[in-house]
């Protein structure tokens, strides 16, 4: 098992919609701060700032995003200190995988390839700043792979002790829980700290997206995945934790939690008991074919007409959900093909989990049309599963994850100290 790098990929999701970022200020390229000798300016800080503007998708004060200064500074420092630890370790992370990364941010984003950089300039944001980013985060990750060596490894018997203790929980109550984790290394730093959480929380209250927010500013590994912990139990988490979420309704967002090196956000996004029972599963995969403008049923356009007679002809040139799968490679779809298990008494509408429990297996339904879009399904199985048992993967990815972020903090509070850090007055 390897470690994983996975980019936030709804940190641009806003990008269609029109956000009315701070405007651009007239940047200096002034001194915020040195990291050993090398400087960070204003104008990387204020970059930073638009970027969070752009990417959250609400309207944001510049008052509020002065707030958010002072921490973003802190944890443009951490980056400064990661890229010269992935310097001093002779990791280099390649173009192509960089412009990878910008190209999954594209499509996610339904955007033409190639026209990122035009929208980040639209707000006045570099297209760099993404770059740095995005260059720290995999370099990062390499070398955290690097210096776990074996423990980046679960082996099977790992796996399965992990699976029996689960069982032998059954019963008790496990949590889906997102994670923003704001570092303090400096007990002088608490105040400042706590007022950036404050104001990231308004935010997230406002309508912010967490994920996306947790993206830009959690000082967790989790970031990578919009800090989503998956599900956790109770002993994975910190007792003042566990005391919020099981208070929590689901989609609330705590006050700041204080825990061992810094506060929590947390989000709680799902409560149930460990083990679960048997329910009805489909496996099944998708062909999604995507409208260049909004579907009218109306008024249909020719393009529209044309992909949804294209949906309905793969019936007649589809017969299995291998073909489904190339089919949607194909046709260059920006959704997956294969949407993971499916509880089948959990689908709505009810019409669709009408179709899924009656269509034949191996067989390609009727277009199913939406605004932006038209896909056809087929169902692959169906059969009776405990779809909340443990799975190997998923007890394997956590053990990773958990191992990976004991190494991240401490080797970033090693960097740290041995740092020489100068911030400047504004």
């Amino acid at each position: 098992m390897r470690l994983r790098f996975s980019l936030a990929l709804s940190l641009l999701v806003a990008l269609l919609l029109p956000v009315l970022a701070e405007p651009a200020r007239a940047q200096t390229e002034s001194i915020a701060a040195v990291v050993n000798g090398v400087a960070i300016s204003r104008a990387d800080v204020d970059n930073r700032v638009r970027l969070f503007a752009l990417s959250t998708g609400i309207p944001t004060s510049p008052d509020v995003l002065d707030r958010l200064k002072p921490q973003i500074l802190n944890q443009l420092i951490d980056e400064k200190l990661r890229l010269q630890a992935i310097e001093e370790a002779h990791i280099v992370v390649p173009d192509k995988a960089i412009a990878a990364a910008i190209a999954q941010i594209e499509a996610q984003n339904h955007l033409a390839p190639g026209s990122l950089r035009e929208r980040l300039a639209g707000q006045g944001v570099a297209l760099r700043t993404l770059i740095d980013q995005i260059r720290v985060e995999l370099g990062w990750t390499e070398l955290l792979r690097r210096q776990l060596g074996p423990q980046a490894q679960v082996t099977p018997q790992e796996i399965a002790n992990r699976i029996a203790a689960l069982q032998r929980q059954a019963g008790q109550t496990e949590y889906l829980v997102a994670e923003i984790f704001i570092g303090i290394d400096n007990p002088a730093r608490r105040p400042e700290a706590e007022k950036f959480a404050s104001t990231v929380i308004d935010e997230l209250r406002a309508g912010a997206p967490f994920g996306v927010v947790a993206a830009q500013f959690s000082q967790s590994q989790t970031a990578l995945q919009g800090g989503n912990l998956g599900w956790v139990q109770a002993s994975q988490l910190d007792p003042q934790v566990v005391s919020l979420v099981n208070a929590m309704p689901p989609g609330a967002i705590s006050d700041p939690i204080p825990v061992a090196g810094g506060l929590e956000i947390v989000q709680l996004l799902g409560r149930r008991p460990i083990g679960g029972s048997a329910a009805e599963m489909v496996s099944l995969r998708q062909v999604f074919l995507s409208f260049k403008t909004q579907f009218n049923p109306a008024a249909p356009t020719a393009e529209q007409r044309a992909r949804i007679e294209e949906a309905r002809a793969l019936a007649s040139s589809v017969h299995s959900c291998d073909e489904m799968e190339a089919a949607n490679k194909k046709a260059g779809s920006v959704q997956p093909s294969d949407p993971g298990p499916i509880v089948l008494d959990r689908v709505t509408p009810d019409t669709f989990r009408t179709l899924l429990t009656n269509i034949k297996l191996n067989t390609v339904s009727e277009p199913l049309i939406a605004n932006d879009g038209v896909a056809v399904v087929m169902v692959c199985s169906r059969g009776m599963e405990n779809p909340e048992a443990p799975q190997p993967q998923e007890v394997a990815r956590v053990m990773i994850d958990n191992r990976a972020e004991l190494l991240s903090r401490q080797l970033l509070a090693n960097l740290r100290r041995r740092a020489v850090i100068e911030i400047r007055s504004s």
